[in-house]
């Protein structure tokens, strides 16, 4: 079974991304902030991880840097889920390593398509 890695400060964002990726048969774990995810994904790499960009302890782009950096880090496929609407934020996440983006409200449409975009039907 794939395995997704939610990672968000909002209770209701992981409730939401996790009933929508179930759907897709993916394994759900979820993380709270960066340095939760971090230590979670260097227990056992996630297939792919939907990604916060603000959080507290660490934030979204320093989480991509430093997973991107792990030995098996470039192996998941990361969407990055952000409120910014500001190209040059997208562009240097894409830049960092994000394979896709989605903006903050979603519904299951966009983040089924956006996962079905980078190759994770």
């Amino acid at each position: 079974m794939k395995t997704c890695l939610v990672v968000d400060d909002s209770a209701v964002i992981r409730k939401v991304a996790r009933r929508i990726l179930e759907g897709l048969s993916f394994q759900i774990s979820e993380a709270e902030d960066g340095a939760q995810a971090m230590d979670m994904c260097r227990q056992r790499m996630p297939d792919a991880i939907l990604l916060d960009w603000t959080m507290p302890v660490m934030d979204g782009f320093d989480v991509l840097r430093a997973l991107r950096a792990l030995p098996l880090g470039k192996a998941p496929k990361v969407v990055f889920c952000t409120t910014e609407n500001d190209i040059a934020q997208i562009t240097r996440a894409m830049h960092a390593g994000a394979d896709e983006y989605v903006m903050k409200p979603f519904d299951a449409e966009i983040l089924i398509s956006k996962f079905h975009q980078v190759g994770l039907n």
